[in-house]
């Protein structure tokens, strides 16, 4: 417990989101918040990329969670490259300048493991996140969350802002996204062999080659990293939050057909892209300077989120 809470005012863009609703669970429930100290906005009546609403969120803020972000998987990235790029950054540029304005006393930039180089030593460290160009299908994306590190690094220097960045990997858990049209890989894996199985379909078709490698943090754990760091982290530099666990994509394939019980084929459509060839942070970083580690493992979370998702969907079917 810790008293860094007390009576401060929260804006949580994104809140009503995957992520934001567990950082408001966990908010509630670990860390004795009451709902009146949370505001989230909702883009139907508070569009961050107008200035003005920016400017009105920010008004009686003691601290500010910035998760709001257009986000998609490879798919979603190569048809919207233009509007992931402008969406994200037109976000956080204007609320980080109205923090500025409203003299916020803190504010935490969660931005993307995209922004990475592609082909970054692994595990990545935050020290080589300007080593090369982010992979191409996630560029414009990974780029402008890049740009406000920059930003809230600069803002930091010349203002004395007290704003710092995330980066987490690719998270995963109930409550996720699970439209194949714009889902990552675990959700959208987890969706074609529950469906197949309920079709009694014998073939789901996979992108890529299953070569690519990945790691994944449990939205659970990922919110309490975020919120860690909200209470303990003061820095400028940015910081990983992950599990440091890497797995291949045909490994991760491999489990989830396993848990869901999909005995049919998996066939590997190599005409799509893999994407990263291989992702896994070090999160050294994030355990020194506020003791976060990961505590749910693959297995266990892919369960939970599997028991979700075919609880979920049944109940919409009924």
């Amino acid at each position: 417990m810790t008293n860094f809470w007390t009576g401060k005012k929260i804006l949580l863009t994104g809140g009503a989101g995957f992520l934001g609703t567990h950082i408001v669970e966990n908010l509630l429930e670990k860390r004795a918040v009451s709902k009146d100290q949370i505001v989230i906005p909702r883009k139907e009546s508070s569009d961050l990329r107008i200035w003005d609403n920016c400017r009105k969120a920010v008004e009686n803020i003691d601290v500010i969670i910035h998760l709001a972000a257009r986000v998609g998987g490879i798919g979603f990235n190569q048809k919207y490259p233009g509007t992931l790029f402008y969406d994200n950054i037109m976000m956080g540029v204007q609320l980080i300048e109205a923090a500025r304005m409203a003299k916020i006393e803190k504010f935490v930039q969660v931005g993307t493991v995209c922004a990475y180089p592609k082909f970054t030593p692994t595990p990545f460290k935050e020290d080589d996140l300007w080593n090369g160009y982010p992979e191409e299908t996630n560029a414009p994306y990974g780029i402008a969350k890049k740009a406000l590190l920059v930003m809230a690094q600069a803002y930091r220097e010349q203002y004395g802002m007290n704003i710092i960045y995330l980066l987490p990997v690719n998270l995963y858990g109930p409550g996720d996204n699970f439209d194949l049209d714009s889902s990552h890989v675990i959700p959208a894996l987890v969706r074609k062999f529950t469906e197949a199985i309920g079709r009694d379909e014998k073939q789901v078709i996979i992108w890529g080659t299953g070569k690519a490698s990945r790691e994944f943090l449990y939205v659970e754990d990922a919110a309490e990293g975020i919120i860690a760091s909200t209470e303990k982290y003061n820095k400028r530099a940015p910081v990983n939050l992950g599990s440091g666990k890497e797995v291949t994509i045909s490994q991760l394939v491999k489990t989830i057909a396993d848990i869901t019980g999909f005995k049919g084929e998996v066939v590997w459509d190599t005409s799509k892209p893999d994407g990263q060839p291989r992702r896994c942070l070090d999160t050294t970083r994030a355990k020194i300077e506020f003791d976060f580690e990961a505590k749910t493992n693959l297995v266990d979370g892919l369960q939970k989120t599997i028991e979700w998702y075919q609880k979920t969907s049944k109940e919409i079917d009924d």
